[in-house]
């Protein structure tokens, strides 16, 4: 097919690589405009374009869509079979989503109708799901309500965090696109409406879902919580009033520790050099490897070293 591939972040470039390897032709890649990347603030190229630009394609990035005349010449003018959509960041506009024969089609990494939105892979971890998926789906004005093409089911991990999912999530939805584009063109492949049934939303991740409510949720919650929201925002907390991140914990057993009994949510206990907090249920939560503000990222042992002992009670 002649295609036009929009798509930004690293979790797209598999797609476009897998597409370019089975022969399809794409004149034209459209990818968000370079962003400002770092400390240092120096404007970066995405993944997307990168990858283009070492295939030899063509890239364009429009600050906006809707409205955008030239750029939608520009598309008219290469009339596609198809408008590929990989995680680009823009909602698509109705005169676009009506150009291409067979659609615009849109790669989603969850198995929909379940986790429409746009952080479908944080909160599938996040909620402790034991597996997810990828759906390829024709692209609509709702918000991911558009009828589903294929699907497949990917396999959480127990201990998996959702940077890793990503990883594999990319990976394997790259042959289900090829997949779907050869269905579509033999028309094995037929267009299913979502069922109403089962509907969830993955909203856009906020600062704040981070923060550890240890009163409020048990350890294998917070612990999920925690995994799914790798790399951002993390799991954080305080201590005597400053920011305390968590970069890594585990579950805990409490009679392994020996846990007091009766302990309050974001009460520390120290056992064996090692650092616990109390969560809701009476659980236990192991913090492994932290960060007090002001200070560098360090082991929990490394942090207690270097406290009073008993100065530490309680976090939160």
């Amino acid at each position: 097919m002649k295609l036009v591939y929009c798509g930004t972040p690293d979790f797209a470039v598999p797609t476009l690589e897998a597409l370019l390897a089975a022969g399809h032709e794409i004149p034209l890649v459209v990818s968000q405009p370079d962003r400002p990347v770092g400390r240092s603030q120096q404007l970066t190229a995405p993944p997307v374009k990168q990858t283009a630009l070492a295939a030899g394609l063509t890239v364009v990035q429009p600050e906006k869509i809707r409205n955008n005349a030239d750029f939608r010449t520009q598309l008219e003018a290469i009339a596609p079979d198809a408008i590929v959509v990989v995680a680009y960041g823009r909602i698509l506009p109705p005169w676009m989503l009506a150009l291409p024969k067979h659609g615009c089609i849109n790669l989603h990494a969850s198995l929909l109708p379940r986790y429409r939105g746009a952080a479908p892979i944080q909160w599938a971890v996040a909620m402790g799901d034991a597996y997810t998926g990828n759906t390829t789906m024709l692209l609509e004005e709702g918000l991911d309500t558009g009828p589903i093409l294929l699907q497949q089911t990917v396999e959480i991990a127990p201990q998996q965090t959702a940077a890793e999912l990503f990883e594999v999530l990319a990976r394997e939805g790259a042959p289900l696109m090829v997949e779907t584009l050869a269905g579509l063109a033999d028309e094995s492949t037929q267009p299913k409406p979502q069922s109403e049934n089962g509907v969830s939303f993955a909203p856009m991740l906020d600062r704040e879902d981070g923060r550890m409510d240890f009163a409020g949720r048990a350890a294998h919650e917070l612990y999920n919580r925690w995994r799914g929201f790798q790399p951002w925002p993390g799991a954080f907390t305080t201590l005597d009033g400053k920011k305390f991140i968590v970069h890594r914990m585990s579950l805990a057993d409490s009679a392994t520790i020996a846990a007091p009994s009766g302990a309050q949510p974001g009460q520390i206990h120290v056992h064996d050099h090692r650092m616990f907090a109390a969560c809701a249920g009476e659980t236990w939560i192991e913090l492994i490897e932290v960060q007090l503000e002001g200070k560098k990222r360090m082991t929990a042992a490394d942090l207690l070293r270097g406290l009073p002992q008993g100065s530490v009670s309680r976090l939160g």
